[in-house]
């Protein structure tokens, strides 16, 4: 079975119909400028296991935004320092997917023109509490990959869209 993500009105998209969505938003008012955000948050389970959430996000600079979201549970965790790298390669990995098939679909919509648009993973690690000792390994992690990596406070879409599926 495909990983479906949800909307928070209940709607099911595969990852296709994510980025169509993404794309419709857009559309409906080019003039603006996007930012696409993805982030995970989790949460250890009692039986070690760890529920993860991952949001992906459009955001109209000035004027509203849409996202989805998917859960997936994962095997035994016993540090907090698992469970972030976890996160961070399931951002990656829906990051790269989503930015591989909007590069697609916008190059033939717009052909290299059309909406100003930013892509960013947000991390659920900040300069206060227990995960500040992971911020530079997590954010060499995305730079690695090209993408740009927001940390706590401005990271929404793992600290704020994700944390409420948690």
């Amino acid at each position: 079975m495909q990983d479906l993500f949800n909307s928070p009105s209940g709607e099911k998209f595969n990852i296709l119909e994510v980025v169509s969505a993404i794309i419709d938003f857009m559309e409906k008012d080019e003039k603006r400028s996007y930012k696409i955000t993805i982030g995970t948050d989790s949460e250890i389970l009692p039986d070690k296991t760890a529920d993860f959430v991952t949001a992906v996000v459009i955001h109209r600079i000035g004027n509203g935004g849409r996202y989805f979201w998917r859960r997936k549970t994962f095997g035994n965790f016993y540090n907090l320092r698992d469970r972030i790298i976890s996160e961070v390669l399931l951002s990656l990995d829906i990051g790269k997917e989503i930015l591989t098939e909007f590069k697609k679909l916008i190059n033939t919509k717009w052909n290299n023109s059309g909406p100003n648009w930013s892509f960013e993973i947000h991390v659920d690690v900040g300069e206060n509490g227990e995960t500040k000792s992971m911020i530079q390994e997590v954010v060499g992690m995305i730079r690695a990959y090209n993408f740009e990596a927001i940390t706590k406070p401005r990271s929404y879409a793992a600290s704020n869209i994700a944390d409420r599926y948690v």
